[in-house]
């Protein structure tokens, strides 16, 4: 143990150092709450009896803490500042970063760059990133890990465990990455857009979103900018390795296959945090004026539905409404709409989607009803006995339709079982026949030989 100790001064385990590796490899700029909320959230309702808000999150961050002061020694982190509130900044170094891919299983090239200024100013925006990472995942305690816990604990943490599910964990999330317009993954060109977030959860509905974070500290121009290098990554296509090309993202990112009427490009998400002095609703609303060439759809009035064939999906939202709904519930706006819905509605064509259920129930109920007159007239042409009258069964009226009745069909107007009767009747007619004709040449044969002896007994009696 003491051994380990020196290792380890801070006591971690190898489980938690795994944690804090895996929050801060995906994260890479993290204070030990956020990673204790993402890696432990059971941690969240114990020290419930602590007088104060501060100590009762030193007490439910210590583990993590602790872990990242072991990863620290061991040269995988380091200390990053301290944001505005005055929490301890942690980020990974390269080597650490190198750890964290080997865990997340991720290639170098996927772990993401480290964001501008991190550990510097506050980190204000990477700690928005994180909180918004944290609001879309909603993690839940393990109820098993409080039994111990005062009531009120533990009601608490039963209504997060029966609130609306998030999206994903946290290795379904990456953040800083390139979006080479030109270069390659790993050396992105000059004037290329760089994704605070993306998102894969396909099992949650979700095969792929960017999300970009604004603290409200960033001119609308701006943000509306990032979406013309969005536009031209989106369309620079190269070839995979199956010798197709292809958009870029496709060579990198799973999502459904293009359908043959509509184009889509991935969504994006836009999350603003009311910090700075602009509003969070006025900077949604210059936004989608300055992009409307991006993600403006084209009616079809006899379906009554958009169509968005080449364009981004772009939807809104603030941290707080998030914070408070989730992803499933209103809280997202979809540019081009007039009301807020869940997330995967906003990212959606719920429109199109009934139109085009319509539409192939339609077709449906017309293959139906064809189906239904072709049946009908078949059954009008279908033949009947000529015995008993019954209809020919499917097997009956194909073996008779081969014109070839010399192979077993004997009489191709009657049906099975009648053939059957009526060949049965003249095999034992035959038979009758040649018991017939056997007995009249046995009877011909005994008049023969009776003929044959009275001529002998004549014939003696006049020689005599």
């Amino acid at each position: 143990m003491a051994g380990k100790r020196r290792v380890n001064e801070a006591g971690s385990s190898n489980g938690l150092r795994a944690d804090v590796l895996c929050v801060l490899g995906v994260l890479k700029v993290a204070t030990a709450d956020q990673i204790q909320r993402l890696a432990s959230p059971h941690l969240t309702y114990r020290h419930t009896t602590k007088e104060t808000a501060s100590a009762r999150k030193e007490a439910r961050t210590a583990s993590h803490r602790g872990a990242a002061n072991d990863l620290r020694r061991h040269g995988l982190s380091v200390d990053g500042g301290r944001t505005r509130g005055g929490e301890e900044v942690r980020l990974l170094t390269a080597a650490g970063l190198a750890a964290a891919a080997i865990d997340l299983d991720r290639e170098p090239e996927e772990m993401g760059g480290m964001p501008k200024s991190a550990g510097r100013s506050g980190a204000s925006h990477p700690m928005t990133v994180n909180e918004t990472v944290i609001a879309l995942i909603r993690p839940k305690p393990d109820l098993d890990r409080l039994t111990e816990q005062p009531a009120e604990a533990r009601a608490a943490a039963r209504a997060a465990v029966d609130a609306p599910d998030g999206i994903g964990t946290i290795t379904s999330y990456a953040t800083e990455v390139a979006l080479p317009v030109k270069g390659t993954w790993k050396n992105p060109a000059i004037g290329s857009a760089r994704a605070d977030v993306v998102l894969t959860a396909p099992e949650a509905g979700v095969p792929l979103l960017f999300i970009e974070v604004d603290n409200c500290t960033e001119e609308a121009v701006l943000i509306g900018r990032k979406f013309d290098k969005y536009a031209r990554f989106f369309k620079r296509k190269e070839k995979d390795t199956d010798g197709i090309e292809k958009p870029m993202w496709r060579t990198r990112w799973s999502a459904p296959a293009w359908e043959g009427y509509e184009r889509v490009h991935p969504p994006v998400l836009l999350v603003f945090h009311q910090v700075g002095k602009r509003s969070a609703k006025s900077q949604m609303q210059t936004v989608a004026d300055l992009t409307r060439d991006h993600w403006q759809g084209r009616w079809h009035g006899e379906d009554g539905y958009h169509s968005y064939d080449g364009c981004i999906p772009i939807v809104a939202t603030t941290l707080d409404l998030l914070r408070e709904s989730g992803p499933a519930g209103p809280a997202f706006w979809r540019f081009g709409r007039d009301h807020r819905e869940p997330l995967l509605d906003a990212i959606g064509n719920p429109r199109r989607d009934a139109a085009l259920a319509r539409r192939h129930q339609a077709a449906r109920e017309e293959q139906r009803r064809r189906e239904e007159r072709e049946a009908a007239e078949r059954e009008a042409r279908r033949p009947a006995c000529a015995d008993c009258g019954n209809k020919f069964t499917d097997d009956r009226w194909t073996a008779v339709d081969v014109r070839d009745w010399g192979r077993g069909q004997s009489h191709p107007h009657l049906c099975e079982d009648c053939q059957s009767r009526a060949v049965a009747a003249e095999r034992q007619a035959e038979a009758d026949e040649r018991e017939r004709q056997e007995q009249e040449r046995l009877r011909q044969e005994q008049e023969a030989e009776q003929a044959a002896r009275k001529a002998g007994g004549w014939l003696g009696r006049w020689r005599t």
